[in-house]
């Protein structure tokens, strides 16, 4: 079950998301409901920590196995998004991960099948992101430079 739930206020999320990088770029990816760029990730299930989660997520977006080098964020977030108009109250953890020699191999710009849905993937630079509709905001600097210890970083949207 994932650690997710709407209420008549807005709806909690509780999810990963990876930071991907090579070379000064980034893996984002967009699906067909989003119109903006985003990280790979998605909810944590319940009795699953963090850390395991991130490693399911991208096993079952990506079809590969990654390797978690470090947490570089935990983020409050509260948010209303841009889709759904629904007010969030997320709790999310950036995780630092190395990319697999065959995930590097797919190219500068690739598709990956979930179930029904298709994703579109995209290696970034850094400083691109400025100019792209990306996903939260508050990381298109944040990702410049990461942070050499883990960041608790609280955003208010609303």
């Amino acid at each position: 079950m994932d650690l997710t739930f709407k209420t008549p206020e807005g709806r909690f999320n509780h999810r990963v998301a990876g930071l991907l990088m090579q070379e000064g770029r980034v893996l984002i990816m967009m699906d067909q409901r989003s119109p903006y760029y985003y990280l790979p990730g998605g909810r944590i299930a319940l009795h699953e920590t963090s850390g395991e989660a991130i490693v399911r997520e991208l096993r079952e977006e990506l079809h590969t196995e990654v390797t978690v080098q470090r947490l570089c964020y935990v983020a409050e977030s509260y948010f209303i998004e841009e889709v759904s108009g629904e007010r969030f109250h997320e709790v999310c953890f950036y995780y630092q991960l190395e990319p697999s020699e065959e995930l590097l191999s797919r190219g500068t710009e690739f598709y990956s099948e979930e179930g029904q849905k298709r994703h579109f993937f995209r290696w970034a630079s850094v400083s691109e992101l400025q100019d792209l509709y990306f996903q939260p905001v508050f990381l298109k600097d944040r990702l410049q430079r990461l942070p050499e210890q883990t960041e608790h970083l609280v955003i208010r949207e609303y």
